[in-house]
C-alpha cells in the first residue's frame, strides 16, 4: 500500500456511516453529563461510561449489563438476522468484558407480526446457537416501521475493559474468517451456520483470557470496524495507537476498505502486554480464530495508520473527541495545562 492509498484508506474510515453514529455518541455522552452522572446507591465511584457493557459491582465479581439498538433498514430488510444480531452481539459484548453472559430480553416495533414473527425467529435461533434465554421483553404491534433493541445480563469475575490500555501494549486483532458476507450487506457472518458449540467454546475464551491475568484490555469490534473500535478502545484509555491496517486479519479475496468497514460476528481488538502476547495469540489459534499483532499503544493521543511506506493520522482525541463528551475533554485538557503550570 502506498502513502497515497494510505491516505485514501483513511478518508474512506473517516466519511463511512459506522464512523458517523460513533461520533453521534459524543452528543449524547455531553447530554448526559449535563443531565448529572448518575451512581449505584453504595458505591463511592460512578460507573465508566464507554465500554462494551456497564460493569456493576456485585459480591467477589461484576455483573454486566448492555443493550443493542438497530437501524430500522436493517431490521426491515433483514428482520430474521436482525433478530439473529440482537442476541449475538449482545453476547460478544458481554465477551469483550471477560463475562459470560445470562439472559437477555427485546423491545420489537411491528406493524402486526410483520416484521415481528421473523425478528423473534432469528433471536431464537441465536438463543438456541448460544444457549442464552430470551427471558422476555417489551412489543408494540402498533408501529409505523419495524423496530428493535436487545438487553443483555451477565456476569464477570475478572474485567476486560476499554479502560486499561496502556502504553508500549501491543495491540492485537483477533477475528473469525470462517464465514461468509450476509445477503451482500457489510455483515460478516461466521455464526449462523457454524456448530453451537464451537461458537460457545469461543466466546468463552474471552473470559478464560481475564481469569487467567492474560489480558485486560478489549473491546468487541462494532459497526465502527476494526479501525473504529480501536479508536474507541484509545480513547477510553486515553492513549495513542499506531496500527498498520495491512496486518488485519481478513478473508483473501475481500478488499482492505470493504473489510474495515465491515461487522465481523466474533471480532475483537486487544491491548496486551509484551511478554504475554505469545499466550494470548496461542488461545485463538488453539480455536482456529485467527489473529495477528496490528500495532502498538503509545503515550499520546493520536492515533495513526501506518506501514512501511508512510504513515497518516487519523484521529486525534485530545483535539476532537470521537465517543467521549466535548465537556470531559475541555476538562481534561484544563487539568493537565494546570498541572503542567504548577
Amino acid at each position: 500500500m502506498t502513502q497515497q492509498e494510505l491516505a485514501m484508506l483513511t478518508q474512506t474510515l473517516l466519511a463511512s456511516r459506522g464512523f458517523a453514529h460513533k461520533v453521534d455518541i459524543a452528543d449524547v455522552m455531553t447530554s448526559l453529563g449535563n443531565a448529572g452522572i448518575s451512581y449505584v446507591p453504595g458505591m463511592k465511584e460512578p460507573i465508566a461510561i464507554g465500554d462494551d457493557c456497564a460493569a456493576i459491582p456485585d459480591g467477589d465479581g461484576y455483573l454486566l449489563f448492555a443493550i443493542e439498538g438497530f437501524v430500522d433498514d436493517f431490521v426491515n430488510s433483514m428482520p430474521w438476522f436482525a433478530g439473529y444480531c440482537g442476541v449475538m452481539v449482545n453476547i460478544s459484548d458481554i465477551a469483550a468484558m471477560g463475562g459470560r453472559p445470562i439472559a437477555v430480553v427485546d423491545a420489537v416495533w411491528s406493524q402486526g407480526m410483520d416484521p415481528a414473527s421473523d425478528i423473534m425467529q432469528g433471536m431464537a435461533a441465536a438463543s438456541a446457537q448460544y444457549g442464552v434465554p430470551v427471558v422476555g421483553g417489551h412489543t408494540n404491534n402498533r408501529s409505523q416501521t419495524g423496530q428493535l433493541a436487545v438487553a443483555i445480563l451477565g456476569r464477570a469475575k475478572k474485567l476486560l475493559t476499554s479502560f486499561h490500555a496502556r502504553p508500549d501494549d501491543v495491540l492485537i486483532m483477533a477475528i473469525d474468517l470462517r464465514g461468509e458476507y450476509e445477503a451482500g450487506k457489510p455483515y460478516w457472518n461466521a455464526s449462523t451456520r457454524a456448530p453451537s458449540h464451537r461458537l460457545r467454546g469461543d466466546i468463552d475464551l474471552l473470559p478464560q483470557l481475564a481469569e487467567t491475568d492474560l489480558c485486560d484490555a478489549a473491546k468487541d469490534i462494532s459497526m465502527a470496524g476494526a479501525i473504529g473500535t480501536a479508536l474507541m478502545l484509545a480513547e477510553c484509555s486515553k492513549v495513542g495507537l499506531i496500527i498498520n491496517p495491512e496486518a488485519i486479519p481478513r478473508p483473501r479475496e475481500v478488499p482492505l476498505a470493504k473489510w474495515l468497514q465491515s461487522f465481523p460476528s466474533y471480532g475483537y481488538v486487544l491491548s496486551v502486554r509484551p511478554n504475554k502476547v505469545a499466550d494470548v495469540m496461542a488461545k485463538f489459534a488453539a480455536r482456529d480464530i485467527e489473529s495477528a499483532v496490528v500495532g502498538t499503544v503509545t503515550e499520546s493521543s493520536e492515533v495513526w495508520l501506518a506501514n512501511k511506506v508512510g504513515r497518516c493520522l487519523l484521529w486525534d482525541w485530545n483535539e476532537k473527541p470521537f465517543i467521549t463528551s466535548y465537556k470531559e475533554t475541555k476538562q481534561k485538557n484544563s487539568q493537565k495545562m494546570a498541572e503542567q503550570a504548577a
